[in-house]
C-alpha cells in the first residue's frame, strides 16, 4: 500500500523488492503478468499527502 503522492512510488515498489527477496520470492513479470496499481483515491479530490495506492507485482519462490 502507498501511502502518499504518486512521486513516492518507486521508494515503496524498491521495498517491496527487498522484502519479498528477504522472504525468498523474485519478480515473476511475463506479458501476462504485469505490474498494476488499485486508485483508492481521486486525486482531483484528495491532498496528495493523502493518496492510497494499492501497488501489486507478481511474484515467485526464488
Amino acid at each position: 500500500m502507498l501511502y502518499g503522492p504518486y512521486d513516492d512510488e518507486p521508494a515503496t515498489v524498491d521495498a517491496m523488492r527487498s522484502f519479498a527477496a528477504e522472504q525468498g520470492y523474485a519478480p515473476d513479470f511475463s506479458e501476462s503478468r504485469l505490474h498494476h496499481e488499485i486508485y483508492l483515491s481521486d486525486q482531483r479530490k484528495c491532498a496528495p499527502e493523502k493518496l492510497k495506492t494499492v501497488v501489486r507485482h507478481p511474484i515467485k519462490s526464488m
